[in-house]
């Protein structure tokens, strides 16, 4: 994806290569290269061209699927520790159109009560590889005020996202998704047992030699699962209709690329944009106290 690991590798020496302002100063942890949507079919490896706003007609379909982000809810959320909310202060570091951009119009998220943080994302992204501890931060840095979601994409079938985004949905209709969660990664880039890459070279495996859903099964046994019953519900008819309501949110969203961060619906931003890993913590902090506070 956009060159590989062995990019991505190169995307690590300098945050000026990713970022979306090129000019941040403070040397943070740098973002990796954002693997993006393709423009088209016959280009898939290609990135896509930022669009700069959601679709009129996904707009409308993820209004209707907006309880597609609750089942993508960590369980268990509600139930940590949680930071302190924080006033909003605008001092004029985060900059719309280019720290972050607005979403339009603002998605219906399914929890009025909350502030959903939601990462776009893909396992078999290594960009999301990459940045899956800072969501980990993020989410365990979240205010009361705040909950986080996780909202898989599937618009690179060549890099093989659909696989990934029914195992998401499947393993958490199952109640597995948050507690595997960080392995699944681990599981696709540093054992490789479910890696549709050669982790050796960082080249694409054929698609004869991809994982299957019965792969994904095998491992999801590891967390009690049944592989039989994990099977039946990835192909069921409930995680199909998930699926195709994930694909219009990421349309309505704006979402081109992952890693992707959106605030209530309303916000979308890269690690890329934002300036790095720590500077995604912050802004994701302060869009948050922008959205408490209705400024």
């Amino acid at each position: 994806m956009l060159k590989r690991l062995s990019f991505l590798c190169a995307a690590l020496i300098a945050l000026a290569a990713c970022s979306h302002n090129g000019s941040d100063t403070t040397a943070p942890q740098p973002a990796p290269a954002q693997t993006s949507a393709p423009a088209a079919p016959a280009s898939a490896a290609k990135p896509a061209t930022a669009s700069s706003a959601a679709p009129a007609a996904a707009s409308t379909a993820a209004a209707s699927a907006s309880t597609a982000a609750a089942p993508a809810a960590s369980a268990t959320a509600g139930q940590k520790p949680s930071a302190p909310a924080e006033p909003f202060v605008d001092n004029g570091k985060w900059v719309e159109g280019k720290n972050y951009f607005l979403i339009e119009p603002q998605q219906p998220t399914g929890n009025p009560d909350k502030i959903v943080v939601t990462e776009a994302f893909s396992y078999a992204c290594p960009a999301c590889n990459a940045f899956h501890t800072t969501a980990d931060q993020i989410e365990s840095g979240l205010p009361s005020n705040a909950v986080m979601t996780y909202l898989p994409v599937s618009f690179r079938p060549d890099e093989n996202f659909p696989l990934f985004q029914r195992a998401y949905f499947a393993a958490k209709a199952l109640g597995v998704a948050e507690k595997s969660h960080d392995a699944m990664f681990d599981a696709v880039w540093k054992s490789g047992e479910l890696a549709s890459d050669d982790l050796t070279t960082g080249r694409p495996k054929p698609q004869s030699a991809w994982p299957t859903i019965d792969d994904v099964a095998k491992f999801y046994a590891k967390y009690g699962v049944d592989p039989k019953q994990y099977v039946a519900v990835a192909n069921s008819f409930s995680i199909n209709t998930q699926m195709k309501r994930a694909d219009d949110m990421v349309k309505a969203y704006g979402v081109d690329g992952t890693p992707t961060i959106i605030v209530n619906g309303k916000y979308r931003f890269t690690p890329g944009d934002a300036g790095g890993y720590s500077q995604s913590i912050e802004l994701t902090k302060w869009l948050i106290a922008k959205e408490a506070a209705g400024k």
